[in-house]
């Protein structure tokens, strides 16, 4: 067996030695090095401009490595304990989108949990698959969606042998982990195969104190926000995979909307994030981990909010949590979460990752000190002491189970007439509408339109979510298909 040498970051050294060739450039980028645009010369550096180039011998070609960009990617599988590893310059979106393509196609049914990303669904209106939910209970207390039962998932895949695959948030992006393990055996007995949205779970890979990974679990495929928390730069991801997979069809499928024109700027920090993760991963972790664990403490100390953790498990829908997420309830101080969002950010330039109807998310990885630990504590308990009132009058059911009329890609093309939202109740969605962050759709193509869906969406928009999806930016009106559609 080879043993690869993960101190070696080959894009990151071929880079490095293209950058000393001095080579003159007739090729693309267009602003040849810098020397075309000084402005953004000025505003991103020489090192970055240099070494933002076009795919040539030297460095590979990321459609169809077979030199450095293939070493990268054999040194990611190996770190992150994968089959195979492809680096992916598209997002997590373009990751999870290839990971669903290459599983299901027009009419194959896909296993899944309602609170997914607008990723997997736009993944369902390219391919045609049809989506079975497995509606994921809702805590009372805190608004939100939990993760699927095993043995909801096991009626799913008992109603529906004929489905291709089980796909698993690991984790929620509030920290709620389901139990993978059990789910990719229920998957794997069943003849289907098993996919991990592992956006926000790039660390679990690289501490035994956090959730089972999902290569680890046994799942086939796995897409990675290594850009979120294991530090490289934002729309960089991995698409991870087991034996079971036939990787040279998952390339071909990634070619089909991945750029041809990859940046070496994003597949660089990947591979330099590999590494940084391969060799001090652990240690980070584990400091990440008690600096969570303390700033919950303080921000539980001020009184109202309710940074919550592991306390939530009960072996079912929280089977396990993810102890670096830094969620918190913020009801109890008589604020809606994105009210608090936007107190941290336009009152103590504090920007946090989001807020929702009623919780906050700060996101902790390895680039956080105590000292911004200790400026957030110390702004959120000014928020409640300045702005805190009594809580009548929030909204506190955060997810409501959909009514799913016809599948998504067959809802997105048909013929379809804009409405004014208000006369909307009782028709199909045929766009989709939601908060980002998260980005977990509130109405996807194919819904039914509800009154407490509308009542939602009201009530988003008046308490400042960033609400979007629809044609209409302003969210007054929504498609609709026609009734002959429908």
């Amino acid at each position: 067996m080879k043993i690869l040498d993960q101190t070696r970051a080959p894009i990151y050294e071929a880079l490095e030695n293209f950058r000393k060739m001095r080579v003159v450039p007739f090729d693309v980028p267009g602003h040849k090095r810098g020397r075309g645009n000084p402005e953004l010369t000025r505003l991103l550096g020489e090192t970055c401009v240099s070494m933002d180039v076009n795919s040539m011998k030297p460095l590979d070609n990321l459609c169809h490595p077979v030199s450095v960009i293939k070493e990268a990617e054999e040194l990611a599988a190996d770190a992150f304990g994968a089959a195979y590893a492809y680096l992916m310059v598209g997002g997590t979106t373009s990751a999870v989108q290839s990971m669903v393509l290459s599983t299901v196609k027009r009419g194959d049914k896909i296993i899944l949990p309602r609170n997914v990303h607008r990723s997997v669904m736009g993944a369902l209106v390219l391919c045609g698959a049809i989506p079975v939910y497995v509606n994921p209970q809702c805590d009372s207390r805190l608004g939100i969606p939990l993760g699927m039962r095993v043995c909801e998932v096991a009626d799913a895949i008992r109603r529906n042998p004929d489905a291709k695959a089980v796909l698993v948030n690991n984790p929620t992006y509030y920290g709620i982990c389901s139990d993978l393990r059990a789910i990719v055996k229920l998957a794997h007995d069943a003849g289907m195969l098993c996919l991990a949205d592992e956006a926000h779970g790039t660390h679990f890979y690289f501490s035994d104190k956090l959730p089972v990974s999902a290569m680890a679990a046994g799942a086939d495929m796995a897409a990675v926000s290594m850009h979120k928390s294991g530090g490289s730069l934002t729309q960089s991801s991995l698409l991870l995979m087991g034996p079971n997979v036939h990787a040279g069809y998952v390339r071909q499928i990634i070619n089909l909307t991945q750029t041809t024109s990859g940046s070496y700027l994003l597949l660089s920090s990947l591979d330099i994030a590999r590494r940084n993760l391969a060799l001090r991963g652990k240690q980070e972790f584990e400091r990440v981990i008690e600096l969570a664990n303390y700033a919950r403490s303080e921000i539980n100390d001020i009184g109202g909010y309710y940074a919550y953790s592991s306390e939530l498990i009960n072996g079912e829908s929280i089977f396990d949590f993810d102890v670096t997420k830094l969620s918190v309830n913020t009801l109890e101080v008589g604020l809606a979460g994105i009210e608090v969002y936007d107190l941290l950010r336009d009152e103590y330039d504090i920007q946090i990752e989001f807020g929702d109807l009623g919780n906050i998310l700060a996101y902790l990885s390895i680039g956080d000190r105590p000292r911004e630990v200790e400026r957030l504590v110390s702004a959120m308990s000014e928020v409640r002491r300045r702005f805190g009132k009594s809580r009548a009058g929030l909204m506190e059911q955060e997810y409501i189970e959909p009514e799913v009329a016809v599948s998504p890609q067959v809802a997105f093309y048909a013929e379809k007439e804009s409405l004014p939202i208000e006369d909307t109740a009782g028709r199909v969605c045929s766009e989709f509408v939601m908060c980002y962050p998260p980005g977990i759709p509130i109405l996807a193509p194919g819904e039914r339109i509800t009154k407490p869906i509308l009542d939602y969406i009201a009530y988003a928009k008046a308490k400042g979510c960033s609400m979007t999806g629809p044609e209409d930016a302003d969210i007054l009106r929504l498609n609709v298909l026609t009734r002959e559609e429908a």
